[in-house]
């Protein structure tokens, strides 16, 4: 039977997910193919999948399709766009100083077995400040090394029923290399490497189980926080006209040694993530932004 409250409720999620991560992962950026300048203001539509792990140390990967509705701005206090949604609140020559957010997909408990008969895992927001250090930039402005410094709070978001809790705090300090140009015009590359620590309330979300879903083959176990892991990350984004892009991407997250390795869901010392994209710009606005002046953004 047609349940509209739910239906409902699954958009909002769905469209709060998308405002976090789509900028980030989808690819949905496409610079002007002359280089010189972008809109200030774009609204497309965005598809692609990406083949995951249910959740951090997981041993069974998951096949995701998604497609949804993308915006991209580009003023100077407010960004939104291939490098994720940010608030600039200070810049500089050595860097920026902004609030910065990403998102991860929900992932049911039924088709896991290592999480049979718990909670499922919703969609999970992420937002904080951020520091972003320019470490080196070559003359041309084309390859440059940075490093991110964010402190993000995790809230995750359910359907059914309808809530948002908060999950603890993340510090994921990352080294990157950036370079545009690559192969084909003002085609853009990342490359990025760093560890990720976590609160107790963010390990528990994943690595806890509570007395209630205790079984023969899952004893109870208290999460603690420390070191989750370590991320190695890509992608590589090509404008194939002015409104339409493609990306490809992925990540290999390493977690040996990790704090919660003790805990029955803890599966994996190795997670691999594979995503395609590719987006279409419906609307630009007359108003543009030098591309010139911030090459990779």
């Amino acid at each position: 039977m047609f349940d509209r409250s739910r239906l409902m409720r699954a958009a909002l999620a769905v469209t709060a997910a998308a405002l976090l991560a789509l900028p980030r992962h989808a690819g949905a950026q496409p610079a002007a193919v002359t280089g010189e300048q972008r809109p200030v203001l774009e609204f497309g539509l965005g598809a692609g999948g990406a083949w995951r792990p249910d959740y951090p140390a997981s041993d069974q990967n998951r096949f995701t399709g998604l497609a949804l509705p993308f915006l991209i701005l580009r003023t100077d206090v407010l960004r939104s766009d291939a490098t994720g949604t940010r608030g600039r609140l200070l810049r500089a020559d050595w860097g920026e100083f902004n609030i910065s957010a990403s998102g991860t997909f929900p992932s049911s408990s039924s088709g896991n077995n290592a999480r049979e008969g718990m909670p499922d895992l919703g969609w999970l927001g992420e937002i904080g400040p951020a520091v972003r250090l320019n470490l080196w930039t070559d003359p041309e402005r084309t390859r440059r090394i940075i490093m991110e410094l964010p402190v993000r709070g995790a809230f995750s978001a359910t359907t059914d029923p309808l809530a948002v809790r908060y999950r603890g705090l993340i510090f994921n300090p990352e080294i990157a290399w950036e370079q545009r140009n690559v192969v084909f015009p003002n085609a853009r590359l990342r490359l990025g490497l760093g560890p990720i620590f976590g609160t107790d309330r963010f390990a528990s979300y994943y690595y806890e189980v509570q007395p209630e879903f205790a079984r023969p083959n899952r004893p109870a176990y208290d999460a603690r926080a420390g070191y989750i892991g370590t991320r190695l990350q890509g992608s590589f984004r090509v404008p194939v006209t002015e409104r339409l892009s493609v990306a490809v991407g992925g990540r290999v997250d390493g977690f040996w040694g990790a704090t919660n390795a003790g805990s029955p869901l803890f599966r994996s010392d190795l997670n691999v993530t594979l995503v395609a994209g590719v987006t279409w710009s419906l609307y630009q606005s007359t108003a543009r932004v030098s591309a010139s002046a911030e090459p990779f953004d």
